[in-house]
């Protein structure tokens, strides 16, 4: 038993230093994401485990080898280690809150209908306790609506609050997973379950997925689900002329290009005269340099060993315009409606420069508020179970979403 106590400290070292510097390196981008990712997230599990571990190797075996003093040297070094990653998730509070205040103003709780007690703003603990048991029994959920004709990838879930509503403002949810894996079932819970306690009816949608489907059928499938959310959400108490839009990695690409393409017959075939406009878009670590006219060493990496390849399947030299058209960062406009971007300072798949080239490019053009959130020490996606930094997310999307909406009301 001593070896494995000393190999289980050591890997959980390797383990939170990753999650504190990550590794570097396009090719080293996903086994460091994957390292670090539920570290960051699950840090005071982790650390209740170390603790625990430790204290029952030393009550059964005591302190006599090398090796003992060598493992509990390395469990100390594990939970500074993983105290400073929950150090680091306890920011988020301040750094989203900052970001709100500079972009709506100072004031702007003021103008919310029930700004957030202390209660609101405090961690969430009970809540974290069992993170991936994400249920809420004050809100429904209807399984599986289609939206278009085709299949499972043209399914909706609908959160909506458990007592009926009329007339509530929507927001819609977009999986991420490079375009080609996952589902409307794993993605933005906690956010939707969060906004339908609170009176929104929240849509999650499928679309169809490479290698089987070519770009734009990804973006022609979410314009759609918003064509059929203005036609039927009345029906599960939605008021489909506002909707806001989020969703994560390729999810967080596919709302910003929503939000700046509002219209756009070319993404719009055999249903141009429909609506797709919306109101309001927080893309979380979102991918904005689709075409790499950035110039960055990332994108390039990304455009040619995926984009290319899998989703879009055209060469990008002779086909750059495609990938301009499909590029959130070169797609930017004064028709923008108000952002709240959120990216992670850790992140490896999609580095965080690539969201401040967003946002810089988007506070020039658009009348409209753009708040940015850079949150400390989060890897990609950070949000997908709940967390202390989850938490505090979500509810600074909740009051960017709700001043928002007032501000569209009031009009």
């Amino acid at each position: 038993m001593r070896p494995r106590f000393l190999t289980r400290r050591a890997i959980q070292l390797a383990l939170t230093a990753n999650a504190l510097r990550p590794l570097a390196g396009e090719r080293a981008s996903i086994p460091s994401f994957f390292a670090g990712w539920l570290t960051g997230e699950l840090a005071p599990h982790l650390l209740a485990v170390t603790a625990a571990d430790t204290a029952a190797h030393i009550a059964r075996y005591g302190v006599r080898t090398r090796a003992d003093r060598v493992a509990l040297a390395l469990a100390g070094a594990s939970a500074v280690g993983l105290g400073a990653l929950i150090a680091d998730a306890q920011r988020a509070r301040g750094e989203v809150e900052h970001a709100l205040a500079e972009a709506l103003g100072e004031q702007y709780l003021q103008d919310l209908r029930r700004p957030p007690d202390a209660k609101d703003l405090a961690t969430p603990w009970g809540q974290l306790v069992l993170p991936f048991r994400m249920r809420n029994r004050e809100v429904r959920r209807d399984r599986n609506v289609a939206y278009a004709p085709g299949g499972k990838r043209f399914l909706l879930d609908i959160y909506r609050p458990k007592e009926p509503v009329q007339g509530r403002p929507v927001l819609l949810q977009i999986h991420g997973g490079a375009w080609m894996i996952d589902s409307k079932d794993h993605q933005g819970i906690p956010l939707m379950q969060h906004m339908a306690q609170r009176g929104w009816v929240c849509v999650a949608i499928n679309y169809p997925l490479s290698p089987s489907a070519h770009w734009p059928e990804h973006i022609v499938a979410v314009k759609r689900a918003v064509a059929w959310i203005r036609e039927h959400i009345v029906e599960y108490g939605g008021d489909g002329s506002f909707l806001a839009a989020t969703g994560g990695s390729a999810g967080g690409h596919l709302a910003a290009l929503l939000a700046l393409t509002p219209n756009e017959a070319s993404l719009q075939p055999g249903f141009e005269d429909a609506d797709t406009t919306i109101q309001a878009c927080s893309p979380h670590y979102g991918v904005y340099d689709f075409a790499a006219t950035s110039g960055s060493r990332s994108s390039e990496y990304r455009l040619k060993t995926l984009l290319a390849r899998y989703v879009v399947g055209k060469d990008p030299v002779e086909h750059l315009d495609d990938y301009i058209a499909a590029s959130p960062l070169d797609q930017v406009n004064d028709k923008a409606p108000p952002f709240f971007v959120i990216h992670g300072e850790r992140d490896t798949l999609v580095p965080v420069r690539e969201a401040r080239e967003f946002v810089w490019r988007l506070r020039e053009v658009s009348p409209n508020p753009v708040a940015y959130a850079e949150i400390s020490g989060a890897q990609h996606a950070f949000d997908v179970f709940p967390s202390i930094r989850s938490a505090h997310v979500v509810r600074g999307v909740e009051r960017f979403l709700d001043w928002t909406y007032l501000r569209s009301v009031a009009g």
